[in-house]
């Protein structure tokens, strides 16, 4: 797999952080098999944080191939980069084709990363995670590495405007042992686990930092540490708000393209040589024609 873009990525990405001192923690490397597929499993703070969960497999030689959302790739200057990084878009309603696409990544022996999450955590907490990642590392035969992030945040995260050029912002990133799911196993339990696992060291992350919140500034803390962040359950709130307006907004654009594509033949005036029994007619068959051509749209499920 040719690497003409990923590798440069990553020298100005590890040249900003030099220039803006981030203050980087990485922990745990060792747990980073140096060949062979894996699917890294990590939380979500942040918009920065596939960058950073990137670093946790610098130190081994790797690169990971991060499952992303596919509106991604289809913005102008973050697409290119994506495709030309080999992540691998996840399309909300055709969710087996990037599973298989992420198994094929597996199998040629590339790490994969996930978000089990699927959105960012608003309360900084580890939200509860479904069993794809663990049915990916079962089918794929490699092992799930939990991880933990903690920091970016404080840079760019969902509800806050960015603060992408602050300068000595620590950054933590630890790696858990792996586990090994085989089939046969309840995914259910080993999904448990591994949240556990992703849990212990999130908690350990924060409670290691070695920065505090500034007055004002205790947003970027969890609520469990006297911070300001919503709890688990108000974020849950504001996350199903958050999907009923998403929901809302695509019905409303389905609603207009469907409009927009109703154009009655009957509005317009019929040829001089048109008797008009025969524009009557005319007329009628169009107006059947463009409403048999619009489908109601039925996708109105949230995605991952």
């Amino acid at each position: 797999m040719s690497e003409y873009v990923y590798p440069p990525v990553i020298k100005t990405a590890l040249g900003l952080f030099r220039a803006l001192n981030l203050k980087i923690r990485l922990e745990g490397t060792e747990h980073i098999p140096p060949t062979g597929g894996a699917v890294l499993v990590s939380n979500h703070i942040s918009y920065l944080d596939f960058i950073f969960a990137g670093l946790a497999v610098h130190p081994a030689g790797r690169l990971a191939r991060f499952m992303a959302k596919s509106e991604i790739f289809e913005n102008r200057i973050a697409g290119p980069l994506m495709r030309g990084m080999h992540h691998i878009p996840v399309d909300r309603e055709a969710g087996a084709a990037s599973f298989k696409a992420a198994l094929t990544a597996l199998k040629s022996g590339e790490i994969v990363g996930v978000f089990a999450e699927a959105t960012i955590s608003r309360s900084f907490t580890v939200k509860d995670i479904k069993s794809g990642a663990v049915r990916m590392a079962v089918a794929g035969k490699v092992p799930l590495i939990p991880i933990a992030i903690w920091g970016p945040q404080r840079m760019w995260t969902k509800g806050r405007k960015r603060r992408l050029f602050q300068r000595n912002i620590p950054v933590t990133v630890l790696i858990g042992e792996p586990m090994y799911p085989k089939r046969g196993d309840d995914y259910d339990q080993v999904t448990k686990d591994l949240r556990a696992r992703m849990s212990e060291l999130l908690e350990k992350a924060q409670r290691e930092y070695p920065d505090i919140p500034a007055k004002g500034e205790s947003w970027w803390q969890p609520a469990y540490l006297g911070g300001s962040a919503p709890t688990p359950e108000e974020a849950e709130a504001l996350d199903a708000k958050e999907a009923e307006e998403r929901r809302a907004r695509r019905e409303a654009r389905a609603a207009a393209a469907a409009a927009a594509s109703e154009t009655p033949a009957a509005s317009e005036p019929p040829a001089a040589s048109e008797t008009p029994a025969a524009s009557r007619n005319a007329a009628t068959a169009g107006t059947t024609e463009a409403t048999e051509s619009v489908k109601p749209s039925d996708d109105t499920a949230e995605g991952k």
